[in-house]
């Protein structure tokens, strides 16, 4: 891990700390303007919350319900959300924000389809008066603040298990596939980055893809062609950005007549890719914790608007730089690398799934297996 990594990290806790420790002191009700002015807004506010697309169940299902529910709980249920997914159309997103900033909402929370090509829409924003927080993403443009995972780490959580999968007998002849996100998604090409500091000189890359819009089906053709090519049985592992990519890889080796699969990487902890993770299909996710993503930006959104500005400093102690902007207020939540071994502890324990959900009846041998219950 880079030192600027670990700063990163360290910032992130740190964060954490400092809110506890204000809230303790009853710190976070105040301003924190220099000149003790009441906040620029009460609970009475509107924040505008764009997400990228459905493939990808976590947002529908987690981060929508969760930062509308925080949002509601912070302003006494005075504060309302006007949520819109862009469902991977970039144009669709553009004109979804040109609409928020057309009803005036309070503040975005914008998880870009493509990062460059909103910038010019989060600059009508700004001109408008409207804070504009990158989610997950980071926009370029001049955006407020970020808030996401560390990014950088996800790949190199990801790199280290898919060569823990092959044990120690891993070498250089190892063939293994990388299945990247899109290439209009800034997250991608951070995670695929902290991939190869952990796998270059230990396995060969034999096929690398970057999947458009992060369509388990472009995965599911990408990884036939990359079948086609190097063979079934020559690859030893298959490194996928995401979940719902994973899903669509092992379609294409099963169809392949792969009965054995390799190891399969992920991220996410969607519902399917746990159980698959049960059963051996795939060999891990990366699980971050989208109630404290969503949790935190609602909280970053609200104080940004009330103008209470040491609450907004304690949640924005890291600071990140996009192709636009230098700088940029940030907040980076860990991760955890999501194994069978770990299901009860992570998913379970943080109530995103319950037993049952998991434990269908397909599933009930696997889950007694590791005595899931």
């Amino acid at each position: 891990m880079s030192p600027r990594m670990r700063r990163r990290i360290a910032i992130s806790v740190a964060a954490t700390s400092m809110s506890v420790m204000l809230a303790g002191c009853g710190v976070l009700n105040a301003t924190g303007s220099s000149d003790d002015a009441s906040p620029t807004k009460g609970d009475d506010i509107t924040v505008g919350l764009l997400l990228p697309e459905k493939a990808n169940t976590r947002y529908e299902q987690f981060d929508y319900p969760i930062f509308k529910t925080k949002v509601e709980s912070l302003t006494n249920k005075k504060g309302t959300v006007e949520y819109a997914n862009a469902e991977a159309d970039a144009g669709k997103q553009a004109s979804q924000l040109q609409s928020m900033i057309d009803d005036k909402v309070d503040v975005i929370v914008l998880d870009a389809v493509d990062a460059h090509a909103i910038a010019d829409g989060v600059q009508k924003a700004k001109d408008a008066g409207i804070p504009v927080i990158a989610y997950d993403r980071l926009a370029e443009g001049p955006i407020d603040a970020y808030i996401s995972f560390d990014n950088e780490l996800v790949g190199e959580v990801q790199g280290r298990s898919l060569l823990q999968s092959l044990g120690e007998d891993a070498s250089i002849t190892d063939k293994i596939v990388m299945m990247n996100g899109s290439s209009t998604d800034p997250n991608a090409k951070q995670f695929k980055a902290g991939a190869l500091s952990v796998l270059k000189g230990k396995v060969t890359i034999s096929k690398s893809f970057d999947t458009k819009d992060w369509k388990p089906e472009n995965a599911q053709a990408n990884m036939t062609e990359a079948i086609n090519a190097i063979g079934a049985g020559d690859i030893k592992a298959v490194y996928s950005a995401n979940d719902g990519m994973a899903g669509g890889i092992v379609k294409a080796l099963e169809a392949a007549g792969v009965t054995s699969l390799p190891p399969i990487t992920g991220q996410d902890a969607e519902l399917a890719a746990v159980q698959r993770i049960l059963t051996g299909e795939q060999y891990m996710s990366v699980y971050k914790s989208y109630p404290e993503e969503a949790e935190s930006a609602a909280e970053m959104a609200v104080a940004k608007v009330q103008g209470k500005d040491i609450q907004f400093d304690a949640l924005t102690r890291d600071r990140v730089d996009s192709p636009t902007a230098k700088d940029i207020p940030a907040q980076l939540v860990p991760v955890v690398a999501l194994t069978k071994e770990n299901i009860a502890s992570t998913v379970v324990a943080d109530k995103i799934y319950d037993v049952s959900d998991i434990c269908t009846a397909d599933f009930k041998s696997a889950c007694a297996e590791i005595k899931l219950k």
